[in-house]
């Protein structure tokens, strides 16, 4: 994006969002590739080992690690070669999920350096999980948020809860300041 582009770029409210993303549904399966070697899913794929090894999963990140949620983790993939990362986040608007965006940025961006398959799940893949997939495009494919959206719902129907959604929000603002720093002491 130019320096001209960024500077008339403005960060989408939580409203406008959630519009675009609830416009033009469709069903949506229990994974789906949503960029090159990542993927989002739920529960079902997540316990479904036959199909993880046949995908060719590599790495698998949990976004809803940890009872309540969904109790997999490094034993339970034990008969397979993954590496798991897990994010014992809740899927309610206060929880804090913006501290877990750039660790499992850098999960991702590791795995799929070394020539891994990632799958991103929760409990139902379309909030915890988009989330940390929306987070990851951002801070290390140098995507705004809108356009991580829009490249994630080609492939799949997203929700994030609202607070998640504000939290992506301000990682887009700070991630754009940044850009327009570099892009203007480079023009220097």
């Amino acid at each position: 994006m130019s320096l001209k582009e960024l500077c008339a770029y403005e960060t989408p409210s939580v409203a406008e969002m959630q519009n675009f993303m609830l416009a033009d549904r469709r069903p949506t399966g229990h994974v789906n590739q949503v960029w090159p070697n990542v993927y989002i899913g739920n529960e079902v794929a997540a316990r479904d080992k036959s199909m993880l090894h046949n995908m060719g999963i590599t790495h698998i990140v949990n976004a809803a690690s940890g009872p309540p949620h969904v109790n997999t983790g490094p034993r339970f993939y034990r008969d397979m070669d993954i590496d798991y990362y897990g994010v014992e986040a809740d899927d309610s608007s206060d929880f804090i999920i913006s501290v877990f965006f750039y660790p499992t940025a850098r999960f991702i961006r590791a795995a799929l350096s070394k020539n891994g398959r990632v799958f991103v799940h929760c409990l139902m893949g379309v909030s915890r999980s988009a989330t940390m997939v929306l987070a990851f495009l951002m801070i290390c494919e140098d995507l705004t948020l809108m356009e991580a959206i829009k490249a994630v719902r080609l492939h799949r129907d997203i929700c994030p809860n609202p607070g998640f959604l504000n939290q992506l929000r301000h990682l887009d603002m700070s991630l754009v300041r940044e850009r327009k720093k570099k892009l203007e002491a480079n023009k220097l």
